[in-house]
């Protein structure tokens, strides 16, 4: 009876595919350990969670030029450097965490899935660890986009409190600490695990969340400074609003690949596609409607690095 079990199992259609699906994986790791193919340094979307990343990587995927998973791979980056080597710092990566063989890890990961092209990428955790991909792939560019703190950090208010959805345990699994973020509302982290998360464990959701905002943002700003500056592409998410075709376009320009018609109307009408899985189309200043009080709260905190990347905190 168990050889019959077994039987049922392989002409099970979908069992069947996923095989089919991991064979060929397989072969395609071993053609790569045989031949290492020559392939170009990845593309990075990078920024904050809920900054316009994914408006972001969507709109250069559809570029026939550039090849892309279509999800993100957290678990892949953290299985090469992450908490489960660091004593659960972060999920921040350092120039001195680069090794050889994690450059080899991914140009292979990405080649048994997508084969030969360039590769674009974007994974909201890879915002903490420019430095060390820069080390990994010295040629790679980096898209960076940055958002309006108060409607960023609101946005990230409203996705911690999506059932869950963001939350870090499904990649990670159980934190090693005690976790009671906003009066024990939430007993696990979302969205990314940022340096000094746990002196931030017992702390408000709008602290938390600002404290994600001004990490990821600091930590960008401070990698810019070792990255050439032809490799790295900065956009602000406020664009989509007032001038996304000129935005994209520039940036089209800046990767080297084609701004098509079919590119063109698309970004024409960004500001009016859902967006997002939390709260629907883009729009501004959201945060007035949906947690000001919570904004408020923390403006103080914020104000600097808003200043920094170019923002008026009293408009």
């Amino acid at each position: 009876m168990p050889k019959l079990r077994n039987l049922g199992k392989i002409l099970d259609p979908e069992i069947r595919a996923k095989n089919i699906r991991e064979f060929n994986l397989q072969l395609r790791g071993i053609y790569w350990d045989i031949t290492r193919p020559s392939v170009p340094d990845p593309v990075f979307i990078v920024g904050c969670s809920r900054s316009g990343t994914t408006v972001t990587y969507e709109t250069f995927a559809s570029s026939s030029e550039l090849i892309s998973l279509g999800y993100e791979i957290p678990e892949f980056w953290n299985g090469l450097w992450g908490p489960h080597h660091n004593n659960w710092a972060s999920e921040a990566a350092t120039e001195s965490d680069a090794r050889p063989e994690h450059r080899n890890a991914a140009l292979r990961y990405f080649y048994q899935r997508l084969g030969v092209g360039r590769v674009l990428d974007k994974t909201c955790i890879n915002v903490m660890r420019l430095p060390y991909l820069y080390r990994l792939f010295p040629n790679a560019t980096f898209i960076y986009i940055h958002r309006d703190g108060r409607d960023n950090i609101s946005s990230m208010i409203n996705g911690w409190r999506h059932d869950g959805h963001f939350g870090l345990s499904q990649f990670l699994g159980p934190s090693p600490e005690r976790v009671a973020i906003g009066d024990g509302e939430f007993s696990e982290w979302s969205f990314f695990l940022p340096p000094r998360w746990r002196d931030y464990n017992n702390a408000s959701l709008e602290e938390v969340c600002a404290y994600q905002w001004i990490t990821a943002n600091s930590l960008a700003l401070e990698a810019k400074k070792m990255i050439p500056s032809e490799q790295w592409i900065q956009l602000r998410y406020e664009e989509i609003f007032d001038h996304p075709v000129e935005m994209f376009e520039r940036a089209f320009q800046r990767l080297g690949i084609t701004f098509n018609d079919s590119v063109r109307e698309r970004c024409a009408t960004l500001n009016s596609r859902p967006t997002s899985i939390v709260s629907g189309t883009p729009k501004q200043r959201k945060w007035e409607s949906q947690n000001p009080e919570a904004i408020r709260s923390i403006q103080d905190k914020i104000t600097p690095l808003m200043l920094e990347l170019g923002y008026d905190p009293n408009d």
